[in-house]
Formats: C-alpha cells, structure tokens, sequence
C-alpha cells in the first residue's frame, strides 16, 4: 500500500466515525428525557387480556412502579419480573401498583404472565410511542432499554431506574423509593 492509499483509508475511517458521532448526537438530542420531578406522560395501552390501562387510572389513587424491559421471556426480563412477582406484595403494602411494559404484542404478554403466575399487568407498546415519550433509549442502539419510573400519586417521577444488565436491582431500587414516600 502506498501513501497516497493509506491516507484514504484514514480519511475514510475518520468519515466513518464522524458521520456515526453525528448520527448519534442527533438521536440523543431529539429524544425528550424524563427527569426526576417532571409529570409523567399520559398514555392508555392494552394489557395481557386486551383491556385499556390508563395512567390517569392511578392518579390520586396509588403510587406507580412502571418497567419498561425489553422482550417476553428472555432471561433477564424473566428474572425480572419474577423479582417483581415475588416482592408485589411489598409493592402493594406500600400503596404501589406494579405495571409492566415493552413492545411485545396482547397475546405474548398473556403467556408470559401465566407461564410466571405475574399477579400484575403487562401492557403492549407495539408502536413504542410509550417508550418514546418516556425518553428510553435502546441499547447499542438494538436492544429496547430497562428502565423503572417509581410515580407518585399526583403523577410526580420521584425516581428513575436505568439499567440493561442488572435487571433485578430495579425492585430494589423501586422498593427503597416507595419505602421513603
């Protein structure tokens, strides 16, 4: 390889680089992003029987714990909400409704939650509008983010939970938040 050859590759790479640094910036700017302290967004999905859930449902009613996990009966997302199933009494003792959400369809989350004996609602975003409007990014841009909002009663975020790879730690941390409110 000659010099001349050898700086194109370079420049190529560099392009390369800078047009995914670009592409990267512009997603990350143009999705909203939830914080601590802001109202939760309003939305009704189907759940696992096909009836709408709402989340004006719960306002001056109960706290929410809403996670948002990637895909039915994989296994964190299974670790996951067999955590949630396990410790839901605990959720409910401290006045907390455990909603469940990811883009999988009506008829997956009704398997899912009889195949675990999930005591609590599965609801479908096929569109991720929900997702979206909550500010959750995917995962080396593939994988559909893990993230837990713990929502008082006024429909306040008063705790934001993300991680992809350690999927049980978001009940405790819910549990800890609702333990405070």
């Amino acid at each position: 390889m000659n010099k001349k050859q050898g700086r194109f590759i370079i420049y190529g790479i560099l392009g390369a680089i800078l047009a995914i640094a670009s592409i990267t910036y512009i997603i990350m700017s143009s999705t909203k992003t939830l914080k601590v302290g802001d109202t939760a967004p309003e939305f009704t999905l189907s759940n696992q029987n096909g009836e709408p859930v709402s989340l004006s449902s719960y306002r001056n009613k109960q706290n929410v714990v809403l996670f948002f996990y990637p895909k039915d009966e994989t296994p964190g997302c299974t670790a996951e909400a067999c955590k949630f199933r396990d410790e839901y009494e605990a959720f409910t003792d401290l006045g907390a409704e455990v909603i469940g959400i990811s883009g999988d369809g009506e008829s997956s989350h009704k398997s899912f939650a009889d195949n675990h004996r999930l005591p609590y609602q599965l609801l479908s975003d096929s569109g991720n509008k929900v997702r979206k409007a909550y500010g959750i990014q995917n995962t080396f841009f593939l994988i559909p983010g893990r993230t837990t909002f713990v929502i008082d009663k006024q429909g306040v975020v008063k705790h934001i939970f993300n991680s992809q790879f350690n999927a049980e730690q978001h009940i405790d941390e819910a549990l800890s938040v609702l333990k405070t409110m």
